[in-house]
């Protein structure tokens, strides 16, 4: 799992007949401190996430195809499974 910020959303014109209804979000990975990196992906949204939303996303194929789609066995790799409130970090010891 890791997590990012949505920057956009792709738009198809032809999908599998297992993705319809769903939305295909551009998302870049961030630190816990809400910095950018470099890791860009797309994933499917389950969660009716909007561009710049902190989510978090899953990255494995049978959690990814089953939370997005509802249906086993869509061809997954990726998939929004949470929209972050906030992210509470322990303060640094000196």
């Amino acid at each position: 799992m890791l997590i990012a910020r949505v920057i956009g959303n792709v738009v198809a014109s032809h999908k599998n007949q297992r993705y319809e209804g769903s939305r295909i979000m551009l998302c870049r990975q961030i630190t816990p401190e809400g910095e950018d990196m470099d890791y860009t992906c797309l994933a499917l949204d389950s969660v009716d996430s909007g561009e710049g939303d902190i989510v978090v996303i899953v990255q494995e194929g049978w959690s990814a195809s089953t939370a997005s789609t509802g249906k086993q066995g869509a061809a997954i790799d990726s998939a929004i499974v949470g929209v972050v409130d906030y992210i509470d970090l322990l303060p640094k010891e000196n």
